[in-house]
């Protein structure tokens, strides 16, 4: 996946300002999967692959969530060896996501209805920390595929429209 560098500013609560860097983000998954809950966690890395994720070299197009053993793991998530490391990593090692122990026991809870995995849909930085924003989904089937994609044209035929309609006199025709 291609890298993001937008900084967005998020509030937290009356904490102050918190940037927030998005390294790499899975773009087929919103296509391929319908996001039911999303949550921030933690991932543990090692140093490498953290300079590797900085540049923009890593993959989640194929990876997913696992609980084992009441832990959350990563796997298929690819990170390119960082060329200037003197230790090299493997590049589709599992990872470990850090979750609350409450939290893990609430993702198994709904992970043992049918048709339920855990997808991660970005990896981003915030406040110097990788986390990985991991969602609870269900795989559509083709014609919901199909349906998404018309109801995305239709929405843009129709911005379009409405973008024409204001254009010559600045105000809306009535």
């Amino acid at each position: 996946m291609a890298a993001d560098s937008t900084l967005t500013a998020m509030s937290q609560g009356g904490k102050g300002k918190t940037r927030e860097r998005v390294a790499i983000s899975n773009r087929r998954a919103r296509h391929e999967y319908e996001v039911l809950e999303s949550r921030e966690c933690g991932i543990v890395l090692v140093g490498s692959e953290v300079k590797s994720i900085r540049d923009g070299r890593a993959n989640l197009s194929d990876s997913f969530g696992r609980v084992d053993d009441g832990e959350v793991w990563l796997y298929g998530m690819h990170v390119s060896p960082y060329p200037f490391a003197c230790f090299q990593h493997d590049p589709t090692r599992r990872r470990k996501l850090l979750l609350h122990r409450a939290e893990i026991d609430r993702l198994v809870g709904k992970l043992t209805e049918d048709g339920l995995t855990l997808i991660p849909l970005k990896v981003y930085f915030k406040d110097g920390l990788a986390k990985v924003e991991l969602s609870v989904a269900r795989g559509k089937r083709q014609w919901d595929k199909r349906q998404a994609i018309a109801k995305r044209d239709a929405d843009r035929d129709l911005e379009r429209a409405l973008r024409g309609r204001t254009k010559g006199s600045g105000r809306p025709i009535d």
